[in-house]
């Protein structure tokens, strides 16, 4: 049998599959089955009333798992769809209420990634699948990372190699009458209004912003390595080396490096930036630093999810699971 027959048997059984997409790797259950929809919960420490994103074959099962589809979630369907782009939308009456925290509302994408859409085709259905790590911590863009999170707590990891994007998706909100980007990503501000026509707002940017539906990787600490992390303007990172701290920058590392001090040199474009930022943050939370100060990214419009996923990976740092 071979990898992909042996996923959709494990998740028809009600069990756990990790799985690749272009963001994260996901931990998947089938999202029809509340039983197996709790073990990504257990697996993962997660709050229960934290909606997860189900994953679809094709934009056609939309109203499956959705009513009251608006006009241009069909329109950015199209124009991004396979791609990193979720829609929050009315949710049918039988999508269980684990999927979606007890909300009217569920989060839908289809991933741009062979195997994962190799895998969601021969499934047939939806799949919920949230970034495959302990919750709170730094989401896993390769296999390995999956193993070192979570281990013998998901039978199987369908290995497709590293993540291209390595952020998660742009979350954007549908279901109210003006669009709500919740939480950003690859696809941006400019490129949803060229689709649909008007600009959307930003979280916090709308009055009603506690009306919005809660959604993945909102909290204010996420995306967090144990050690503790900083977020440095670039003016007054040379003021703040001590020995044995390690310094992600794009900037070049300076002639007069102090002693104890690792240097790590990050792409300045913010696709690679982006692609790197998870594999990085892991492996200087394994160098046995005092601290990691980050270089903190470009106030554009393009370092939107760069910079919001190092702002709540700087909160929720320095904190052991255990507490």
């Amino acid at each position: 049998m071979g990898d992909i027959q042996r996923a959709v048997a494990l998740l028809r059984q009600g069990e756990l599959v990790a799985l690749p997409t272009e963001t994260v790797y996901g931990l998947g259950a089938d999202a029809l089955n509340p039983q197996a929809v709790a073990k990504i919960f257990a697996a993962k420490g997660r709050p229960s009333d934290h909606p997860l994103i189900v994953h679809l074959p094709d934009a056609e099962q939309l109203t499956i798992w959705a009513r009251d589809i608006p006009r241009e979630a069909i329109a950015l369907a199209r124009a991004f769809w396979p791609g990193p782009l979720t829609l929050i939308l009315k949710k049918e009456e039988g999508v269980p209420d684990i999927v979606t925290g007890g909300q009217d509302t569920v989060g839908l994408r289809v991933p741009n990634h062979p195997v994962a859409l190799e895998l969601l085709r021969a499934f047939g259905s939806g799949v919920a699948a949230p970034s495959a790590n302990r919750f709170g911590r730094i989401s896993p863009t390769t296999a390995e990372h999956v193993r070192q999170e979570l281990g013998d707590r998901v039978p199987l990891i369908l290995d497709g190699g590293p993540c291209q994007v390595g952020l998660e998706s742009t979350i954007l909100d549908l279901s109210r009458d003006v669009p709500v980007i919740l939480r950003p990503g690859a696809i941006g501000v400019d490129d949803i209004a060229r689709v649909i026509g008007r600009r959307p707002r930003l979280r916090g940017e709308v009055e009603e912003a506690t009306a919005a539906p809660r959604v993945s990787g909102a909290l204010a600490a996420h995306y967090a390595p144990r050690t503790p992390l900083e977020l440095v303007m670039s003016a007054d990172l040379s003021g703040r080396l001590c020995a044995g701290d390690v310094v992600l920058a794009r900037a070049a590392q300076p002639a007069d490096l102090p002693t104890g001090v690792l240097w790590v040199q990050a792409p300045a474009d913010v696709a690679g930036y982006a692609h790197d930022l998870y594999a990085r943050l892991r492996a200087l939370d394994e160098a046995g630093c005092a601290r990691i100060l980050v270089e903190a990214p470009p106030v554009k419009p393009e370092w939107a999810a760069v910079a919001d996923r190092l702002g709540r990976a700087a909160v929720g740092s320095g904190v052991d699971d255990e507490t």
